[in-house]
């Protein structure tokens, strides 16, 4: 039976719309990688869609206000994407929770597990240790990643480039007195990283505490999962106990949140 032109335009818009749904999507991530704020022309090369294309998405996506215009004319990500960026890392908080509560029963610490949200680190999911003497860190407590297990775990793999950009934006306060501080000695602390495959914050953050860390592979945003406790009992003998636990769990947790995405 011939098809009906009514049916034939339904299936033309919603292939359409389909269309411009994921261009809109993709617009979005490519100004995430590019700091959050680009130009169209910027957009167009980096696309290869043409600019009254791209002119129109955007102009929806401001309509919209997941993306404003600014003064000097560039595009940026708008207020809008916060609200659906933070029901995103409770709900990945929440879907890491077992696998943190097993990393507690393996390794006696507290475990979490933290994201990078723009130029700092966030921590979205915590179970503490049933030791006495324990670590808390609040979730959604915002930390400098220069100075953290997690923030060496989730930057090993970013360009140098990239790494020293992000510094030169935060800036590398100490908070103790072994605290990195310059962006060259922060940069052979990833190169550890990536030799070993974990990070440590040896009194970096907090004198007296120790963190273990990794990252949790191919998540679809930066994260990592981590342990901390006091340096008496996370000690070079516990590290090589915990490190392949840490691991194991980090790839795990990664399989469930990949099942999750095609689901």
């Amino acid at each position: 039976m011939p098809t009906s032109s009514a049916s034939t335009t339904d299936s033309a818009r919603s292939s359409g719309g389909v269309q411009s749904l994921e261009r809109a999507f993709d617009l979005l991530e490519r100004m995430a990688d590019a700091g959050g704020e680009v130009g169209l022309s910027e957009l167009s090369a980096s696309s290869g869609l043409p600019l009254p294309t791209i002119h129109r998405l955007m102009r929806t996506l401001v309509a919209c206000g997941y993306v404003r215009q600014q003064p000097n004319r560039r595009y940026a990500l708008g207020p809008r994407l916060i609200r659906l960026g933070e029901s995103a890392s409770r709900l990945l908080g929440t879907w890491a929770r077992p696998y943190l509560a097993r990393l507690v029963e393996e390794t006696g610490e507290t475990a979490n597990m933290a994201l990078l949200d723009g130029d700092e680190i966030v921590y979205v999911a915590q179970v503490p240790s049933k030791h006495s003497m324990r670590m808390f860190t609040e979730v959604g407590r915002r930390v400098l990643p220069h100075s953290t297990g997690v923030g060496k775990a989730l930057l090993a793999d970013f360009p140098a480039d990239e790494v020293r950009a992000l510094l030169s934006r935060t800036g590398m306060p100490a908070a103790t007195e072994r605290t990195i501080t310059t962006p060259d000695g922060f940069l052979a602390a990833l190169e550890d990283v990536r030799r070993t495959g974990y990070a440590v914050d040896d009194n970096e953050q907090e004198i007296g505490v120790r963190c273990l860390a990794v990252p949790v592979p191919d998540s679809p945003t930066p994260a990592a999962i981590s342990i901390s406790g006091p340096a008496g009992r996370v000690t070079e003998a516990a590290t090589e106990r915990i490190v392949p636990v840490l691991q194991q769990i980090a790839g795990e947790l990664a399989e469930a949140l990949a099942s999750q995405n095609q689901s």
